[in-house]
């Protein structure tokens, strides 16, 4: 009886073990933010992903060091949890210990609670007293070909192929920092170099597949930290280009996304329609809203719903991530009106919370004054909307300045030409704050200045001048001051991001040896030398104000001026030569003593004074 009882209960057992169904597995596979530190303004809120992770309960070891676990979030995925962190004023650094419990099961994983670095928060940004340098890493040196290709990522190296990738990265950025703080540069702008994991165009590194982590084929988190460093001893600042309307849909977490409206979904591909007028338009439909805000900018990138609070606090700490891990100086963000603009005001408050000195341009691509001026912070907009958007990209005055230069020599008619530079600054009232305007001939997205200017040195002079005397912060795309022109036009963008020669081993030509250079290439170059590295100095440039006069001949006259000094800048895009009217400006030249010519540095007098056709002259004088 006693041996049928035991067979019994075994068999019940087994019957309850095989009716119980095992406990899922959990894994942990992503924390993010990778660290963080103590004494930061932003609380912090990680995002946990792993197998399962939402059956379990956090709690942060060693406990009573003044960080502890605030409310855990359960996400619409069973495989997310956001963890609110409590770090107490007097926290201690260090190291801690998040540990995951699932009933009995327990699953720990470190987590870096650093200080900060001294004046961290203080940091300085870039200004008007800047020079930025815009570079593409993919296409301006390769300073470690072993890691052209790497196993993790899709698309290989090809630099046959225009719309693929040639072998750039930090290295090669690393190596030619000192051409370009001898430019006269003071900050660089790099396009996206976070891991951009698409099997096509990845080079450009506007899709991103992981905002924690630098493209393997650029480098790594810690070698872009000795970029910034490295950049610091230069006297160099660095701005880092962001991406927040979109992710790639090769992204980690496209495929079990945390929450249901984490990106912007439709039910079948839907593209923006690229207007964001419709964010100050009174007359604009919700419909029209809501698919620029919601569509997708292209087939491979992923809509980011920033109405999220989730995604929007993640967004944030992101930002301010990289900016106390690696020291950055400021952020450039691809763009931005395409963001849900709510939102957005919350993301720049939440970084200048931080950094108080620290600077954001935006990238509003409009030809509308107005328009334009709506998403700078503190503009007076009749629906009471502040973007907090620190600085804009002036893209009014960059298509009169390209568009002038085709009307050079007799070509101006009336309105056209100079005129067009004129018009625009004419508008400088519309502005909130002009010392936050971002100027540029041109950049990665526009045809190459080079081009515009059809090779012409004289053009390319007089684009060069008023990109070093003119208000606002002036920016160059990498190889603009050599006249870098597009392999082919007719097939867009690959061509005009063309490979820096020298930059790759086998090179026939070195154009960062200055001894390498001649014709109008050494003529544009030195020119631009002179002018940037004068510019650097000048604080009536930086801070003056402007006063301009107009004619009508295809010239333009300005002065900048401030209690101290005064730059005269005349420039001839005609076709004949002009003598200077200098009794016109009697306003402002009054009392003026003796010029110097910046670019001779030569005595001048002004009176009957002419300047050749296609030219320009720019003299300073002292008070």
């Amino acid at each position: 009886m006693k041996r049928v009882t035991t067979v019994i209960c075994a068999m019940f057992l087994v019957c309850i073990t095989m009716a119980s169904p095992a406990k899922p597995k959990v894994s942990i596979n992503h924390v993010e933010p990778l660290s963080w530190w103590v004494g930061m303004e932003q609380e912090l809120q990680l995002m946990v992903n792993g197998d399962n992770i939402s059956l379990c309960s956090v709690e942060i070891l060693p406990a009573e060091q003044g960080v502890s676990i605030g409310e855990v979030h359960r996400a619409d995925s069973p495989n997310y949890l956001f963890v609110d962190v409590v770090i107490d004023q007097n926290a201690k650094a260090g190291e801690y210990t998040l540990r995951f419990k699932d009933g009995k099961r327990k699953y720990d994983y470190a987590y870096t609670i650093a200080e900060r670095k001294e004046g961290s928060r203080e940091r300085r940004s870039f200004t008007t007293a800047d020079f930025v340098y815009l570079i593409m890493p993919d296409r301006f040196a390769n300073g470690n070909p072993e890691n052209d290709n790497t196993p993790n990522t899709v698309e290989k190296a090809d630099r046959r192929n225009p719309g693929r990738r040639h072998g750039g990265d930090i290295q090669g950025i690393i190596n030619h920092l000192d051409y370009i703080a001898d430019l006269g540069a003071t900050a660089i702008w790099s396009t996206p170099m976070l891991l951009d994991n698409e099997n096509g165009a990845s080079y450009h590194g506007y899709s991103c597949s992981d905002y924690y982590m630098i493209d393997p084929r650029f480098g790594s988190n810690e070698l872009f930290k000795e970029y910034v460093d490295e950049c610091h001893k230069r006297g160099l600042k660095v701005i880092m280009d962001i991406v927040p309307n979109h992710s790639s849909t090769s992204h980690w977490w496209y495929e079990d996304q945390p929450f249901e409206d984490w990106t912007h979904r439709w039910d079948s591909y839907t593209q923006s329609n690229w207007t964001f007028s419709t964010n100050m338009d009174y007359n604009a439909s919700s419909a029209d809203l809501y698919q620029m805000e919601s569509g997708w900018f292209d087939s491979s990138m992923a809509d980011m719903n920033l109405d999220n609070e989730y995604l929007l606090r993640y967004f944030q700490q992101w930002a301010i991530w990289w900016i106390e891990y690696s020291g950055l100086d400021g952020f450039r963000v691809d763009t931005y009106p395409y963001n849900e603009k709510m939102p957005m005001s919350r993301w720049c408050e939440a970084v200048m919370t931080e950094y108080p000195n620290f600077n954001i341009v935006g990238e509003v691509w409009t030809s509308s004054i107005p328009q334009l001026a709506y998403w700078q912070g503190g503009n007076n907009n009749k629906d009471g909307f502040d973007s907090h958007l620190k600085s804009i990209m002036d893209f009014p005055l960059h298509d009169a300045i390209r568009t002038a230069m085709t009307e050079s020599g007799a070509k101006a008619g009336w309105g056209q030409g100079m005129t067009r530079i004129y018009d625009v600054v004419s508008h400088d009232f519309v502005y909130h704050d002009m010392s936050n305007m971002m100027i540029m001939p041109g950049n990665h997205d526009t045809d190459r200045i080079g081009d515009v200017c059809e090779g012409n040195p004289k053009s390319m002079k007089i684009v060069m001048t008023l990109l070093c005397t003119m208000r606002g912060m002036p920016q160059l795309l990498y190889g603009d001051e050599l006249m870098f022109r597009s392999t082919d036009r007719s097939k867009g963008h690959p061509t005009l991001r063309i490979d820096f020669p020298g930059g790759w081993e086998g090179d026939s030509t070195n154009l960062f040896d200055r001894a390498e250079h001649s014709g109008a290439q050494k003529e544009v170059f030195d020119f631009s030398h002179k002018l940037m590295n004068w510019r650097k100095n000048k604080e009536v440039i930086h801070t003056g104000k402007t006063l301009h006069f107009i004619d009508r001949d295809n010239t333009y006259a300005y002065f900048r001026y401030n209690d101290e000094e005064v730059v005269f800048v005349y420039i001839n895009n005609s076709d004949s030569e002009r003598e200077i009217p200098w009794t016109r400006y009697k306003e402002i030249t009054e009392g003026l003593g003796c010029g110097y010519d910046v670019i001779t540095g030569e005595k001048v007098e002004m009176k009957g004074r002419k300047v050749a056709p296609q030219s320009t002259l720019i003299v300073e004088f002292k008070r």
